[in-house]
């Protein structure tokens, strides 16, 4: 029986992965080109500037999260500081997590405990405590 010689399966599989992040690259090459074209270099939510000094620190945020929509007016583009990114996508992530619909509707709570539900009465005006 003849076995496949490790290296050239490592090979291959190498070949893979970087012709596949070769094509990631050309592809956000050329929406982030155009997103850096049309919109000022400041973070959309921070507002931190940028110049070409720190300009790699500025990424394009996909507004719907679908990589592949890149509409050429860049309506589903945002320019985000890398912790602004980080911190939406992770926003996104635990949104998806919560069992929240699409719609944005919520499942309901699980907690019935209404720590300011007497508030009103012991604000009130005239209430002596004892």
């Amino acid at each position: 029986m003849s076995q496949k010689d490790p290296t050239e399966s490592t090979q291959r599989l190498d070949r893979i992965v970087a012709d596949a992040r070769r094509r990631r690259e050309e592809r956000e090459k050329g929406y982030r080109e155009q997103a850096l074209k049309l919109y000022p270099w400041i973070c959309g939510r921070c507002r931190r500037e940028f110049t070409r000094e720190n300009l790699r620190e500025l990424t394009v945020h996909h507004r719907d999260h679908d990589h592949d929509n890149n509409p050429p007016d860049g309506s589903n583009w945002e320019l985000l500081c890398l912790y602004c990114h980080d911190n939406e996508h992770r926003r996104y992530l635990d949104h998806s997590a919560s069992g929240a619909d699409s719609a944005g509707d919520e499942r309901p709570e699980s907690t019935t405990f209404k720590p300011f539900a007497d508030l009103g009465a012991l604000l009130s005006p005239g209430k002596e405590e004892s």
